[in-house]
């Protein structure tokens, strides 16, 4: 391929092709995107390496998942670091094998379609992994077998093999991805308690303040307590909103509400804000000049010239900034995408599991007709509006389960209830996609059938390699008749998408009015 740079991993790739010119539509430059190639091939080298060795430490591993995690969109967007994490591997690699030559990701890339399909799908599934690994691991929770199977997939993806022996291996992804997002639930509920129903206010009270951003709980924790007592407020934003449910972090009471809505918003919605934001995982979008004085990155989020918080998480520049800003003057109201004023979130399975009897009786009882999940990624890409008309256009016999940063199209929304049960429950960030999974099995075995047997239709958003992984493991789990938006992905060759779609019945949407019927008949 000639062309400056070449990715098609997020739902918003140029002509739903591809990037190939001197900047993605992310923001990310064509010399970062190479290097980034660069990185993956580097790990894949090192991955041989690892399947040589008889013993790996768990430095390598980290390195491995911090390096794949880079990778994800919206995550590094600097040279420097990049470069950095290039010699760190290559260093590794000396080390556990000797240096060999970096493998090509042009060897992909130009692969035939099928197999560079296959590919695709295994390398951003494991990409998408890394990050909840990530999210573990700085818990203090790891898991072995996930961590080889990294070193495993990357091996795979530098092998000349042909689809027989690819397809069982993006089903692996979707298999250890389940294990993956087990060992999360389990870190964040043991670390920060069982989420529980909570309504949040979308006012920012006056006076200094911190929006967080990402997905790290444990960054948060640690930044509300080292700003505790000190007169500063803290708002989640995107994908930090289920943080609120979590007993452990709600218990702090200058954790006030959420600033803002979904993560392709952040250009408008931080223009003139006067107070700090912090990344904490993937989400940045390029700052614009109006803000990028008080964009403070840490963990693996970089970007050229921003301050970054390092490994010793002291948010002091963070906390400066604040009480140099000042925050707003007096209490300043802000709404959702569709006016509302508050939003909810807490209903993990740990929750929804506790109502399984009011619920099973909603049912039976004629109460709920029907359950749909509709949730993803959100992303800027016209067409995503589908997803607030499906949910007002739910019947009001049904319940509508959500999940990532997707639901800001419509979470702000008053549903209503069933029997005391609220129509619209907000399970979590997009690895909570495992709540989900248990709420679906549970009912299942309620009911006594599968779960493709269950009133329950699955319509779902994505745009990057998290969703990717997820949607591996619902196929790994045999669900079925998944509709799939606003897009098809770009890497899913024309005979892949023809495998899933007979074997599993994946379909794109369509308009809300066609599908609701379809579903509800």
């Amino acid at each position: 391929m000639d062309n400056k740079m070449f990715c098609y991993q997020c739902e918003q790739t140029a002509g739903c092709g591809g990037c190939t010119g001197a900047a993605g539509v992310c923001g990310k430059t064509a010399d970062v995107a190479k290097l980034q190639d660069e990185l993956t091939g580097a790990l894949v080298t090192l991955a041989r390496g690892i399947h040589e060795a008889p013993e790996v430490g768990t430095d390598t591993w980290r390195m491995m998942i911090e390096g794949l995690f880079a990778t994800v969109t919206n995550v590094d967007f600097n040279e420097k670091t990049l470069r950095k994490r290039i010699a760190q591997v290559h260093k590794e690699t000396e080390r556990l094998c000797g240096q060999g030559d970096d493998y090509s990701m042009e060897n992909v890339w130009n692969a035939q379609e099928d197999i560079r399909s296959l590919k695709s799908l295994i390398l951003f599934g494991v990409r998408g992994m890394a990050a909840y690994t990530h999210h573990s691991l700085v818990l203090g929770y790891t898991d072995e077998e996930v961590n080889r199977f990294f070193a495993r997939a990357l091996y795979v993806v530098g092998e000349d093999w042909g689809m027989d022996q690819l397809l069982p291996v993006v089903m692996e992804v979707g298999e250890k991805n389940l294990k993956c997002m087990a060992l999360l639930d389990k870190a964040n509920t043991e670390s920060y308690g069982t989420p529980v129903p909570v309504t949040v206010p979308l006012t920012v009270e006056k006076g200094p303040f911190i929006v967080i951003s990402g997905h790290d709980l444990h960054d948060l924790k640690l930044l509300l307590e080292q700003t505790e007592g000190k007169g500063i407020n803290i708002y989640t934003h995107g994908e930090m909103l289920p943080a609120h449910g979590y007993p452990e972090l709600k218990k702090y009471s200058h954790l006030k509400g959420n600033f803002g809505t979904a993560w392709q918003n952040q250009q408008k919605e931080f223009l003139d804000i006067p107070a700090p934001v912090l990344f904490t995982t993937n989400c940045l979008m390029p700052p614009k000049k109006n803000y990028a004085d008080r964009v403070f990155t840490t963990a693996v989020v970089s970007y050229p010239e921003m301050i970054h918080i390092g490994e010793d998480k002291d948010f002091t520049p963070v906390i400066e900034k604040a009480l140099e800003l000042g925050g707003y003057p007096e209490d300043k109201a802000f709404t959702g995408i569709n006016g509302g004023s508050t939003v909810t979130t807490g209903f993990a399975h740990g929750t929804v599991l506790g109502l399984a009897d009011q619920v099973i009786e909603a049912v039976k009882n004629g109460k709920i007709r029907h359950f749909f999940l509709v949730g993803g990624c959100d992303g800027a890409r016209p067409g995503r509006n589908y997803y607030t008309e499906f949910v007002k256009l739910t019947p009001s016999d049904t319940v509508v389960l959500t999940l990532a940063c997707g639901k800001y199209r419509f979470n702000d929304l008053d549903l209503g209830t069933i029997e005391g049960l609220p129509r619209l429950m907000d399970i979590g960030q997009c690895n909570d996609a495992y709540s989900a999974i248990q709420i679906a099995l549970a009912l299942a075995e309620a009911f006594g059938c599968s779960v493709n047997e269950l009133p329950l239709s699955m319509v779902l958003s994505w745009y990057e390699q998290k969703a990717v992984c997820i949607l591996l493991t619902l196929l790994y789990l045999g669900i079925k008749n998944i509709r799939l938006g606003p897009t098809l992905p770009a890497f899913i060759s024309p005979n892949v998408l023809d495998y899933l779609m007979e074997n599993y019945g994946i379909a794109p949407i369509t308009t809300p009015e066609e599908d609701l019927k379809q579903i509800l008949g």
